[in-house]
């Protein structure tokens, strides 16, 4: 062969090695710049997702509205809590005004439950006003125990017990002005006591009533006071005791302090807070309580169309359970 030829088929064989060569390394070089793509375009999506969760949004208030707008959403509500717990009442065992006025007093800073498990024996050592305004105060204090706070709770039923006797012939007055008088009666005690006993209207302004209030934007107030006067503008007389009880109810049940079951609940699509607790439904509704969780309510003797509704008694002190 001519030392052409040879030069020809050796320059040939070359280029034929330098194609093989790229195209062997073409893939892996293709290969070796696609993970550096997805580096570089996965931490933009996680931040995405990060930048604002919905539970952390602050709702924003109903967008211009009006006062009469205000008041059509705030009876919405109520009707359709009403619709939810048309069994709601107050969740203190009582028989008479002096038992509901005894346990109103004794529920601050403990649950209903605890009082209505603790009541049955201060009910049957001292049935009238006349016994506990007589009662010495050890006696009481030992029945009174289990509620918290019992010698300052001690001091205001008895003490409470003889402004009874002494002001009022040993009979609860129906009236505001006279019960506001009473040791340790406030008018939230005032209204359950008038509301429940006497069948006059009435706003139980409880931190849950405050609580959801504000969350529903019916008012800004802080004030028990306010937002009991703002809250009756916006509904008649006549609704004011069952709307109490059907807020109290729902705050107590679905609205939580903590972390509201957002996802279970009736009144979402009026709420300008939906989001600020789990709205999950599934999630949600194993955040609910009592009846509504398939759990005792608060009332060892509660109304028979309570009990008719699903509702279970609460156990007995020291009861299993």
């Amino acid at each position: 062969m001519s030392t052409a030829k040879k030069a020809t088929k050796a320059a040939a064989e070359k280029a034929t090695k330098a194609a093989a060569k790229r195209t062997a390394e073409a893939p892996v070089e293709a290969v070796a710049k696609a993970p550096a793509k997805k580096a570089v375009v996965a931490p933009k999506k996680a931040a995405v997702k990060k930048a604002a969760p919905a539970k952390t949004v602050v709702p924003k208030p109903p967008r211009n509205e009006s006062r009469t707008a205000l008041v059509r959403r705030a009876r919405r509500i109520n009707r359709e809590l009403a619709e939810v717990f048309p069994y709601a009442h107050p969740e203190l065992d009582f028989e008479n005004p002096f038992q509901l006025i005894l346990a109103t007093v004794l529920s601050a800073q403990t649950t209903d439950l605890r009082v209505n498990q603790t009541t049955p024996a201060l009910f049957a050592k001292y049935p009238t006003p006349e016994d506990l305004a007589a009662a010495n105060p050890e006696e009481v204090e030992e029945i009174l125990r289990p509620t918290g706070f019992f010698r300052a709770k001690t001091k205001s039923v008895i003490g409470l017990s003889k402004s009874l006797v002494e002001n009022f012939g040993g009979e609860v007055p129906g009236r505001l002005e006279d019960l506001v008088e009473l040791p340790g009666v406030g008018r939230k005690t005032a209204f359950v006591v008038l509301g429940n006993a006497f069948g006059r209207p009435g706003i139980t302004v409880d931190t849950h009533f405050m609580r959801l209030v504000r969350r529903w934007q019916w008012t800004a107030e802080t004030d028990p006071d306010k937002i009991e006067t703002a809250v009756s503008a916006l509904f008649p007389k006549s609704e004011w005791t069952d709307l109490s009880h059907h807020v109290i109810w729902h705050g107590r049940r679905i609205c939580h302090a903590r972390k509201p079951a957002c996802g279970a609940c009736p009144i979402a699509p009026l709420c300008p807070a939906y989001g600020e607790g789990e709205t999950d439904p599934e999630k949600a509704r194993k955040l609910l309580k009592y009846e509504k969780g398939g759990f005792p309510g608060q009332r060892l003797n509660p109304p028979q169309a309570y009990l008719d509704a699903g509702g279970k008694a609460a156990p007995p002190l020291g009861a299993a359970g």
